[in-house]
């Protein structure tokens, strides 16, 4: 009798821990589904668009799951910025990219560095005299990194499913900050996206490696000084995305700009008109989302 009971005890143990087990199994897979879209979304490269007025900054998932950020737009927008990548998950920008020393590219960056955590940071070798430079560079200090110094050649990040390479600047030009700017670009697989910071056509034309792309960021908010009809033809981008502010007082984009990208049939997205705009690709197609949060409505 009592090793009758032995056995009933046994099996119900057994029983026990066969259930605990599923449960367990179950609440994993759960958790897993209910995450389910941030660990799918990072085999994408997502670059995010952000309506931050008459600035630049855009917030890029890599599809390695690391982070890029590339420009700060003007002073007051680092609150926003922060709590837009943190909504999507994020608390560190592995590589931070202010293209060149302008303050509605970098003047929310010194918050940026203060209040997340930050990898690499990639700036060109032109200084500005200006409070917004100044400040920036003593975060930085403050926070114990280092810059790293960008240029025509480098290679931040070379894997067998993308690559991000620095195209520009091939030289420095200190009268024209403009064409000091980084030119990026980032290559998925079948697919390549280029930002041109506020490049103009002098920086643009002396960079001689190949330039072709899927999505354009459209240099200088739009400017004719920086989408020339023979840049747009090298380019040839199935999808442009222009960064400026509603009623701008420099008139961007400009309408030389928008015709030369109509009349190689690109879709053309404006911040200023679809708020934030995200363009995601899987290395094989590109889709495209508008209407984001707008930073502008914070200030």
């Amino acid at each position: 009798m009592k090793k009758l009971l032995h056995n009933i005890n046994f099996y119900r143990l057994v029983s026990l821990i066969i259930i605990i087990s599923i449960t367990l199994c179950s609440c994993s897979e759960y958790n897993f589904e209910s995450y389910g879209d941030y660990y799918s979304r990072n085999n994408n490269l997502s670059a995010h668009f952000l309506d931050v007025g008459q600035g630049d900054s855009i917030f890029i998932e890599l599809p390695n799951a690391q982070t890029m950020l590339i420009d700060a737009s003007t002073k007051g927008m680092g609150k926003s910025i922060v709590n837009y990548v943190n909504s999507l998950g994020y608390d560190k920008i592995d590589y931070l990219v202010a293209t060149h020393p302008h303050a509605d590219h970098i003047g929310s960056m010194a918050y940026i560095v203060k209040n997340m955590d930050i990898g690499d940071i990639y700036m060109p070798k032109a200084s500005a005299s200006t409070n917004t430079y100044k400040i920036l560079l003593e975060t930085i200090y403050d926070k114990g990194l280092k810059v790293k110094s960008a240029k025509s050649g480098i290679s931040i990040i070379d894997t067998e499913d993308f690559d991000v390479d620095i195209l520009g600047p091939v030289s420095i030009d200190e009268n024209n900050l403009n064409n000091c700017s980084i030119v990026l670009k980032i290559t998925f697989e079948n697919k390549k996206f280029l930002f041109t910071g506020d490049a103009e056509n002098d920086e643009l034309s002396s960079i001689k490696t190949d330039i072709s792309a899927d999505v354009l960021k459209v240099g200088h908010h739009g400017s004719r000084t920086s989408t020339t009809k023979d840049f747009v033809e090298r380019v040839n981008p199935d999808i442009a995305v222009i960064s400026s502010g509603k009623n701008n007082e420099y008139g961007h984009p400009h309408k030389s700009t928008l015709k030369y990208l109509n009349n190689i049939g690109a879709e053309i997205y404006r911040t200023d008109k679809d708020k934030t705009v995200t363009v995601t690709s899987d290395g094989e197609n590109i889709t495209v989302e508008t209407g984001g949060i707008s930073m502008i409505k914070d200030d």
